[in-house]
């Protein structure tokens, strides 16, 4: 009786709880909100907290992140209010409310410990291709085991639906997690209602039909950016707690029992740590990636994706740069500290001991004792390709402010070197107090490249080498949107490659040995070195699956780009031809940009050749053929880019060298009709086998006689006369179409009707048919 009055009291008190979470709109109220959840938690105990987490939790989340049940036309979010008012206090309140050692987390772990409550986390918040793999049976099955954040979580109801259940902590960072990128995509945020029948304590029914504080709140450019700032302190301290470097060298982060965290083993923080790093690199970096998983794991589970029509061409989630500079940027850090003090080439004897396994595991076999560089390991293909996907698919009408973000995530990731605990110095607010051995944590990395760095070149080479190629095609793209910021991108770029003879050398020598074959004559190094190609060329392979920069505006490369490295390429779509052509269009621009930092601008520009002639081996770039044509017709550089605007335009002067079907779309065609007729133009040429040329197709030449059967017969009456003509104007027509499709193939020609998307000929047509009708309506009947 005793209990039952505890249960109600309770219950009551739970539903009062959330009521007031939910009423909490101003600072005085969150902080009230606050308090009287910690007070409710401190003084009852986990067995009593079951209706809290079933009850009030839900309404927490949802008051937290910002999500409403219908639109406001204030932001009434707590991470909004607390950026909005400026109040420290609050903030520091909000914090210490949601740390890793607050009263609510220890009493979310403690409820897991009992296993009172599980939730079903809503399928249409997943990362995309996850959301994709839901839809298909078949591939649900297999889920747990290709991805391992999955394994034990999803399960099956009466009603046949698939579900992710939960526990309360892992609900929790699911939740986390998925608020960046809720932010990122609130501009094409699409309403989902949840099923009719479904239980409000274990799913939102009713969650955030529009997120009014992601899109309403606009901040100035100058002003600086804090509604984010509650949030990354957040993170890394989630991150320094539960991921942290004593912990990573006492245990393999890929087991056979990799996730299989529950709510009886709290204690085991290794399984904690792997499902935090898995959460957050699912959800930000993989999401909505066409090519999620490695191509030797899709094929010996064989699944095949099929995410490219319904993913392709499309850029990761806006706005996520900053955290995930944050998230990648500890991980390196206390990966390297690992080996702190050790050489840390000796450690790795081949790139193929980052190869994933199963699920992205890596496979005991291959890693043995070496813990150096695992998370690097875990995360390196995702980050590659969240990188790579932004240079290409950054849409030319946005500014380039999420793919500076990006940009400065790539640069942080190739200096490792110069990561140490100082740069998390305004993020910790516990600065110099170690805790769970976070002691080692705080040696700072060395400054400066040295021999010591080799092996994590070695196995981040395509970072150091293709992705600068990428790059400079993206830079090409968007030179004319903000010169200075590319001039500078580019300018930083060279910088870190030529910042030490040995990376050069490094760099130089894996591009020989790539491009040539083994031999006894060859230097030691050279020799050392061949062992780490087949590595690198299959990661070249797995890390670019799918993508081709030929469907992209703005590429500078061959329709085979991503199969071979060409940065030091001699050829028109090596670094070397790219960068010139570079300084001589950004020379152009820069001219017509006169303001106070021009010469800055062009300081900048110069220090771009010098790095040049380091990094290629001539003291002074040479002289492309565009140079003398330029002088002597007299015209200003600027004509030759022109026309200056941010169009799917070919520039004069520049020659695509890609499949001219396939080329971007320019300022006089239809931009969806020219897609559409592409697109039945390959379907025909795939059809009528136009993509190979010289086909060795003699069906035709073969046909010298046919075979009639069933004996000859007199044609008799005008129905057979007319049939046979007709059969023999069908029989003349393949014949035509046959010899003309003979004589494309031969020719190496193709069908392109892209040019019925040209506007001209469309306007033609309108004004045709207009005139046609008008004809009619005004003619006498």
């Amino acid at each position: 009786m005793l209990s039952h009055t505890y249960a109600t009291d309770s219950q009551t008190k739970s539903a009062e709880l959330a009521a007031t979470i939910a009423a909490a709109t101003s600072p005085a109220q969150i902080a009230d909100a606050c308090a009287a959840v910690e007070s409710f938690l401190a003084k009852r105990t986990p067995e009593q907290n079951k209706f809290f987490f079933t009850t009030a939790f839900p309404t927490l989340i949802c008051k937290l992140f910002g999500f409403e049940d219908a639109p406001s036309s204030k932001p009434n979010g707590w991470t909004e209010i607390i950026a909005n008012c400026g109040d420290s206090e609050l903030n520091s309140k909000v914090f210490n409310f949601l740390s890793p050692n607050s009263v609510l987390i220890s009493s979310i772990f403690a409820a897991d410990r009992l296993s009172q409550v599980k939730y079903v986390f809503p399928t249409e918040r997943l990362p995309e291709w996850m959301r994709f793999m839901f839809r298909n049976e078949r591939e649900v099955s297999v889920l747990s085991e290709l991805c391992p954040l999955f394994r034990g979580r999803v399960s099956s109801n009466a009603g046949c639906l698939n579900e992710v259940r939960l526990n309360v902590f892992e609900y929790y960072m699911f939740w986390f997690a998925y608020y960046p990128v809720c932010k990122g995509n609130s501009e094409s945020f699409e309403t989902v209602k949840a099923p009719s029948g479904e239980s409000k304590r274990f799913r939102f029914e009713n969650w955030a039909y529009s997120i009014p504080v992601f899109s309403q709140v606009k901040r100035g450019g100058g002003e600086p950016k804090s509604e984010c700032s509650l949030y990354v302190k957040l993170l890394y301290a989630y991150l320094r707690e539960y991921v942290t470097v004593g912990e990573l060298s006492s245990y393999q982060p890929y087991r056979s029992s990799l996730l299989h965290y529950s709510g009886g083993c709290d204690d085991l923080s290794g399984d904690k740590a792997e499902f935090v790093v898995y959460t957050l690199m699912h959800f930000w970096l993989v999401d909505n990636d066409f090519s999620p998983l490695p191509v030797n794991v899709c094929k010996s589970f064989g699944v095949n994706f099929s995410f490219r029509s319904v993913l392709g061409e499309t850029p990761p989630t806006a706005g996520l740069g900053e955290i995930v500079n944050v998230f990648v940027k500890y991980l390196n850090l206390i990966s390297m500290n690992l080996a702190d003090g050790s050489d840390k080439v000796a450690s790795i004897e081949s790139p193929r001991w980052g190869k994933l396994g199963g699920g992205g595991v890596v496979k005991s076999g291959d890693v043995g004792n070496r813990s150096v560089g695992s998370w690097n390991a875990l995360i390196k293909r995702p980050l590659y390709r969240f990188i790579l996907r932004t240079f290409i698919y950054c849409p030319m009408e946005t500014s380039i402010k999420n793919a500076s973000q990006v940009f400065s995530l790539w640069i942080n990731y190739i200096e490792p070197w110069n990561i140490s605990s100082e740069d998390f110095s305004g993020l910790d607010v516990n600065a110099g107090v170690s805790s769970n051995g976070t002691k080692k944590e705080v040696q700072s990395s060395s400054s400066g490249y040295s021999s010591s760095w080799q092996g994590f070149v070695l196995i981040n080479y395509l970072f150091y080498s293709s992705l600068v190629m990428h790059f400079l095609g993206f830079a090409h793209k968007f030179l004319h949107t903000d010169t200075e910021a590319i001039v500078q991108m580019v300018s930083k770029v060279l910088s870190i490659l030529t910042s030490s003879r040995e990376l050069i050398n490094l760099i130089k020598n894996v591009d020989t040995v790539f491009h040539s074959k083994p031999s006894g004559s060859s230097k030691p190094m050279h020799n050392n070195l061949y062992r780490f190609v087949p590595s690198i060329r299959e990661q070249l392979q797995d890390w670019e699956d799918g993508l081709c920069e030929n469907d992209a505006d703005g590429s500078f490369l061959h329709e085979n780009w991503n199969k071979d490295l060409q940065l030091f390429s001699d050829g028109d779509d090596g670094g070397q031809q790219l960068l010139q052509l570079f300084v001589l269009r950004a020379e152009s621009e820069l001219q017509t940009v006169l303001g106070d930092n021009h010469a800055h601008n062009m300081a900048c520009l110069d220090s771009i050749k010098a790095q040049m002639g380091c990094l290629f081996g001539n003291s002074t770039p040479r002289n492309t053929q565009a140079v003398p044509e330029t002088r002597e017709n007299q015209h200003p550089r600027d004509e030759i880019f022109s026309p200056r605007m941010i169009r799917n335009k070919k520039q004069t002067g520049t020659k695509y060298r890609g499949d001219w079907l396939k080329r971007p779309v320019s300022n006089d065609e239809i931009a969806w009709l020219a897609k559409l007729l592409v697109t039945l133009s390959c379907w025909l040429n795939e059809k009528l086998g136009l993509n190979q040329s010289g086909t060795t197709d003699n069906q035709g030449a073969a046909w010298s006689y046919v075979e009639v059967s069933g004996g000859t017969r007199s044609v008799n009456g005008p129905a057979d006369t007319m049939k046979v003509v007709f059969l023999s104007v069908v029989f003349w027509l393949i014949s035509v179409i046959r010899a003309t499709v003979k004589l494309m193939r031969d020719h190496g020609m193709k069908v392109n009707l892209r040019i019925l998307a040209s506007k001209k000929i469309m306007i033609s047509l309108l004004m045709l048919v207009a005139f046609s009708i008008l004809k009619k309506a005004v003619s006498p009947s």
